[in-house]
């Protein structure tokens, strides 16, 4: 995702968090329906209810990867990219003990974290 500007943003119904402008790489889950997953966060119209809902209204999201397994994976894809990358610390991470679950970095920072983990992209246009 890309954040053009500085931003404050209030999370969920009391958090606000400062975002600085740059790229963004966010981490989560979705075991049995991954379409169904990635097509509700490209959506503009939804309910608010996870942490990246908030952020999505203030981002371009520039490409979504991904990573197919029977079990999930986001945790551990998440301990490598603290290493890789900044983190926003306890975002995306309220049912884990993750430091976080949404890093920040420069867009060839993130490509390049994104090849380590061999991740495939996932073809944005195909579900218009």
């Amino acid at each position: 995702m890309k954040l053009k500007k500085n931003t404050t943003i209030k999370i969920g119904k009391h958090r606000d968090l400062s975002f600085k402008k740059g790229c963004y790489l966010y981490v989560g889950s979705a075991l049995n329906g991954l379409d169904q997953r990635i097509q509700r966060h490209l959506r503009k119209q939804k309910k608010m209810h996870w942490h990246i809902d908030y952020l999505l209204l203030h981002t371009t999201i520039i490409h979504v990867v991904y990573k197919e397994s029977a079990s999930k994976q986001e945790c551990a894809i998440a301990r490598v990219l603290e290493d890789e990358l900044c983190s926003v610390p306890g975002f995306g991470c309220s049912d884990c003990l993750c430091i976080s679950h949404l890093f920040y970095g420069t867009y060839d920072d993130i490509t390049q974290a994104i090849t380590l983990l061999h991740l495939k992209p996932y073809p944005l246009h195909a579900k218009s």
